[in-house]
């Protein structure tokens, strides 16, 4: 079998493959109603021209750059430009606010930007004036861009620096330098202490990723033309090493989805056979089929069922000859129409970026669909292991460590991570780095344990982290301590883990009562049952809200029943929230707040 080839870094592998598969379909996008396609070589040539354009303009080894785009051709272009430059990619969210863009051009110190469109450069302009980036670049005319920052076009750079194409290519891809060790890109992720932090991933990090995936790929479902559909944000470092650096490694061909409400309609027409998700995505996609087969009448409904009670059977090992005849049937009937939704050649869907439950990968594993479960954090490149095939596929687990990661159990339960995937440390946060990285170990903040097959087996959260239900990182406390700066609010806790959006649990502030139900001439204890007074403490939510990401954003509350306290133990004795203990009080009343 052919072995997976490990390169010196990121670049050099994609000009390899481009050598490799010149005219061939490499990048693919909606225009018009028809999907266009870039080839290897084009792509190669642009890479090749905007990197030379990033060296005229002054940039030098090692400066980041920052990157603002939704899923497009033009962000892989970008990204392999910036790194064959020899800069640093800083990839960043499309959500993000201008304070989010201010705090990240000012921390990761961005001698450029190059963003996609008029409208996403509303929140970034603001913050890249009040910046040290000399220059932006827009993929597309930034109409209305004004400052004192220098804009260019992408489409006049590429132009300006294209001489031969096929010397400028191969001088570029024979001018690497960058090793293994050499940093690669800066992902900021939020930390539990407020704002988000810059974790340095190096080349070999995201290419022993790539290489350890790329070898669950070809040793368990074999060498093939890979399709894959992009669909997570390339800013997340799931997407961004799953989505786009292991189609480089496997020669495979990149389809752009065209966003959720377009989703299904696209992955029957790219027909993808790798598609990496996040466990919301498979939700959605399990209640739209259970739907569709019920309306189909009582005998698809059936098989249905039959499905299901076959597939929890043989997960559970209590397989049985006497279902033979069932499953011969489901394969000529149900399994068919629902793997022709999946455009009819999926090898694989992989879930991670945030847990999976069991029942919802047993669903598609009854369906004939093949979900793999994964686990890792950016910190790691970001994936640590993932199920497969051959080491046996269990639903409450997220596989073996991939080649080459070492995974061990602390005396505490943690789960730690050595191997070349671990990143060098968080950009310019000594201290943060010193609490996760102990003696060549990443200490993740889960709490997990290894089953006699060497599986991993998630049991708790050591950290406070959210991790919604698309996989995006949220930190609590930064949100809680914006809530609670406001006079309205005394005491605030939010809760989102698995959910789509965040809710929050809110005590007001005790004199601000009093003085609101002065004014409105009621008693302070009365207050709470007014429409008015829950208009306030709504006017004070979204105030916060006004200054957070999408991601971030409160959109439900409710009012605690009383003050946080050591005595009711939901403080601790050093004032810190016991979320465990309010979890536990509020849950049904958190809960409804998504049902409602």
């Amino acid at each position: 079998m052919r072995a997976i080839e490990k390169f010196p870094n990121l670049v050099t592998m994609f000009f390899t493959r481009a050598k490799e598969k010149g005219d061939k379909p490499f990048l693919w996008r909606k225009s018009d109603g028809e999907w266009r396609s870039l080839s290897w070589a084009e792509v190669a040539r642009q890479v090749a021209a905007l990197a030379a354009a990033l060296k005229a303009k002054g940039l030098k080894p090692g400066d980041p750059v920052m990157l603002v785009s939704e899923n497009r051709p033009e962000f892989c272009i970008a990204d392999l430009a910036i790194m064959a430059a020899g800069c640093v990619t800083v990839p960043t969210y499309t959500t993000n606010t201008t304070r989010d863009h201010q705090h990240i051009l000012t921390d990761s110190g961005a001698r450029a930007v190059i963003v996609s469109t008029a409208r996403l450069a509303q929140a970034l302009m603001p913050a890249v004036i009040r910046s040290q980036a000399d220059f932006v670049i827009g993929m597309e005319p930034l109409r209305g861009a004004q400052g004192s920052c220098a804009c260019h076009l992408w489409a006049d750079l590429i132009a300006a620096h294209a001489g031969d194409p096929a010397a400028d290519v191969d001088i570029v891809a024979a001018t690497q330098t960058a090793t293994r060790e050499d940093q690669a890109c800066i992902i900021y992720t939020s930390g539990t202490g407020g704002a988000p932090r810059g974790v340095m991933q190096h080349h070999g990090a995201i290419l022993l990723n790539c290489e350890g995936a790329g070898a669950v790929v070809t040793e368990d479902f074999g060498w093939g033309d890979e399709v894959f559909l992009s669909f997570l944000p390339l800013s997340h470092a799931y997407e961004h090493s799953g989505g786009q650096f292991l189609p480089m490694l496997l020669g495979g061909q990149i389809y752009y989805a065209e966003g959720l409400e377009k989703l299904a309609s696209n992955i029957e027409e790219a027909r993808p056979t790798i598609m990496v998700v996040v466990p919301r995505l498979f939700e959605v996609l399990r209640a739209r089929i259970i739907k569709s087969i019920e309306k189909q009448g009582k005998f698809p409904t059936y098989l249905l069922n039959q499905a299901l009670r076959i597939a929890a059977k043989e997960q559970a090992g209590k397989g049985s000859i006497l279902d033979a005849p069932m499953k011969a049937l489901l394969a000529r009937t149900l399994i068919p129409k629902v793997r022709a939704r999946f455009g009819g050649r999926m090898k694989a869907l992989v879930s991670g970026g945030a847990p999976l439950n069991p029942d919802v990968g047993l669903f598609f594993q009854a369906m004939g669909l093949t979900l793999l479960q994964g686990y890792g954090q950016t910190e790691a490149g970001p994936v640590v292991s993932c199920n497969r095939p051959r080491a046996g596929i269990a639903m409450d687990t997220v596989g073996p460590p991939l080649d080459g990661v070492e995974v061990r159990i602390a005396e505490d339960g943690e789960i730690l991570v050595r191997g070349e995937l671990v990143m060098h440390g968080y950009w310019r946060n000594p201290a943060e780095t010193e609490k996760v990285l102990k003696d060549g170990w990443l200490h993740t903040g889960d709490i997990g344990e290894i089953d006699d097959r060497g599986r991993i087996r998630i049991t708790d959260r050591k950290k406070d982290l959210i991790v919604n239900d698309k996989g995006d990182n949220v930190s609590p406390q930064k949100v809680e301590g914006m809530l609670t700066l406001q006079p309205e609010i005394g005491q605030a806790m939010v809760h989102g883990d698995r959910r789509p959006y965040l809710v929050g649990l809110v005590v007001p502030d005790a004199e601000w009562t009093r003085e609101w139900a002065d004014k409105q001439g009621v008693a302070a204890d009365a207050a709470g049952a007014l429409p008015a007074y829950q208009a306030a403490l709504r006017a004070a939510v979204d105030r916060v809200n006004d200054d957070l990401s999408v991601i971030e954003r409160v959109r439900r509350f409710i009012v605690a029943d009383e003050p946080f306290a050591i005595d009711n133990e939901e403080l601790t004795p050093s004032m810190k929230i016991r979320r465990h203990v309010i979890r536990k009080r509020y849950a049904d009343r958190l809960d409804a707040l998504y049902k409602s």
